[in-house]
């Protein structure tokens, strides 16, 4: 069956004029408990952007509490539709991203978050896209509450910076990666690489994916580029309790373009598995 949903914002104030911006989309059911899944952006995204809202409305309509947010320094502002906040990109790390995580699970916890009084936190799912994928292994990896993820496209290796951008920060202290879809330089400052250096073994996700005791089910598709492709293998190989399913012809967004007017073939099949995995490890 599918339930009817609706649809309520929320913000976290963090201080220091950082924002957690986050959306919850509820099954409108008989006021039980259900599981709740965290949806988590990757590298210039947001929650906003392409096919999260759309994802976000599925798993709503199939009984889960799905919540898609914007980290706190992803770039993109109040008006949640464009990245006016550059400044805030340069600088985001993975410490901030997994700092923004704690703060949302435990916002959750105290039960501030709309619906939030209706969700079953010994039934929690992480859904993360490419960078979003390994921020929620390493999320998972250090909190047993987690009970299933699901990685799109997800990258095995946290430093995927180019050695190029890294010489060239560490020339004139800044950096610029080329937004595909915008064609905007987004800055970069060495923060970042001090921060994945400085914590190269908490955010080894292949050592993580090791030794965490929750399953990870790794969804890549086969005409994303090759590193990803060849990473989810590894991710794969890292554990037998983890699972793997290839999507044929679908790109690092499963065919789906910004803005999403109706989803693709490539992008049902991820959500066909996604759902099915969260179905079978939370109810």
């Amino acid at each position: 069956m599918a339930y009817q949903t609706n649809e309520q914002a929320f913000q976290i104030q963090l201080g220091e004029q950082l924002v957690i911006r986050g959306n919850v989309h509820a099954p409108i059911h008989d006021d039980s408990e259900r599981p709740v899944i965290i949806i988590c952006h990757g590298f210039k995204g947001f929650k906003d952007w392409n096919f999260f809202p759309y994802v976000a409305q599925k798993l709503a309509e199939h009984g889960f509490y799905a919540i898609r947010f914007n980290f706190s320094c992803n770039g993109v502002g109040e008006a949640g539709t464009h990245f006016d906040e550059l400044d805030k990109f340069a600088i985001n790390t993975y410490s901030r991203e997994q700092a923004d995580l704690e703060c949302l699970f435990g916002e959750m916890v105290k039960r501030t978050l709309p619906n939030s009084e209706q969700f079953n936190l010994k039934r929690i799912g992480l859904l993360g896209h490419s960078r979003g994928g390994a921020n929620s292994i390493i999320f998972a990896a250090e909190h047993p509450e987690i009970r299933a993820v699901v990685t799109w496209n997800g990258v095995s290796d946290v430093d995927f910076f180019s050695d190029e951008l890294k010489r060239e920060v560490k020339e004139k202290g800044i950096g610029y990666v080329i937004n595909a879809r915008t064609k905007e330089k987004m800055p970069i400052k060495n923060n970042v690489f001090e921060d994945i250096e400085k914590n190269k073994h908490r955010f080894d996700v292949i050592k993580k994916l090791e030794t965490m005791p929750t399953p990870v089910h790794i969804v890549q598709g086969d005409n994303d580029h090759e590193w990803l492709v060849q990473g989810a293998y590894k991710m794969k190989a890292a554990a037998p309790i983890h699972s793997l399913a290839i999507i044929p012809g679908a790109d690092h967004t499963f065919n789906a373009v910004h803005p999403l007017r109706e989803p693709t073939v490539q992008l049902q099949q991820a959500l066909d598995e996604t759902l099915g995995f969260f179905k079978k490890r939370l109810g």
